[in-house]
């Protein structure tokens, strides 16, 4: 096989990954490009302005609907990751009655559509007795946000080298001390992993936050979607923009603070 053969799948391949890149994030630049058009509609580009991230940050109810947002995400996103981290290191090490059954029921909540599982939390909260608000829709969040920390946290365990907590108990370290210095490191990049996309769906959720939300309990979602009941505006796309921009340093953010080999 000549050189020009061995570089044709290459080019190939590498069109192949332009085209893919383009088909998802073409959307998304259009999407940014339109947030700066003078035109109420956002239709055709008839020049670029400002007035909409100014209009969008004198905006009480998008102000309201983000902190309510914030909070939600970042509640849920942290008693999931905790308890996500403790019930993938159950399953993954221990033998118990019901683990097939615990590990079967864990994909419920992936597997069924939001819809389902929206009147279920609502049918839950009723019989309980719970007003519905903010601290119902964290706790819808923390229930369909723990099965993808769980999975994401197990996949990093399956690849771990045991004998690396062997050794340092063999050394004198006790199961806690192993725990912290040891298996949290080792883990953290699943740990991180699962946080950002509890926090990253937490943020997008709209179907169950729409039957767990409560007056006054209005997140970013169902603010977007009550203002696209009038139109299509460069505001709703100035919001869109900012939201991309906060997922973008999130990312970034998981990025740096996963630990670096070598």
């Amino acid at each position: 096989m000549n050189e020009r053969e061995r570089t044709r799948p290459g080019r190939w391949l590498t069109l192949y990954a332009i085209a893919a890149y383009l088909y998802i994030y073409l959307p998304i630049f259009f999407l940014v490009l339109f947030s700066f058009n003078t035109s109420k509609f956002s239709v055709a580009m008839q020049g670029l302005t400002l007035r909409w991230y100014g209009d969008l940050f004198n905006d009480k109810a998008i102000w309201q609907a983000t902190t309510n947002t914030l909070i939600v995400a970042i509640t849920s996103t942290i008693f999931s990751t905790i308890v996500g981290t403790a019930a993938a290191i159950g399953l993954h090490r221990y033998n118990f009655r019901g683990k097939g059954f615990s590990e079967a029921t864990l994909y419920i909540p992936v597997i069924i559509p939001e819809v389902v599982m929206g009147i279920a939390l609502l049918a839950f909260f009723g019989q309980v007795g719970l007003t519905l608000g903010l601290p119902t829709i964290i706790i819808a969040h923390i229930a369909f946000s723990i099965p993808f920390v769980v999975l994401t946290v197990r996949a990093r365990l399956q690849g771990m080298d045991r004998s690396v907590e062997e050794a340092a108990m063999d050394l004198g370290a006790n199961e806690v001390v192993t725990f912290w210095r040891i298996t949290l490191p080792l883990i953290m990049p699943g740990v991180l992993s699962g946080a950002l996309l509890a926090f990253t769906l937490s943020l997008d959720d709209y179907i169950i936050t729409l039957f767990t939300a409560g007056p006054g309990s209005t997140t970013l979602p169902l603010r977007v979607f009550s203002m696209l009941k009038q139109a299509v505006t460069p505001k709703v796309n100035a919001l869109s923009s900012l939201w991309i921009l906060v997922i973008l340093v999130a990312l970034l953010l998981s990025q740096r603070l996963q630990p670096r080999r070598g």
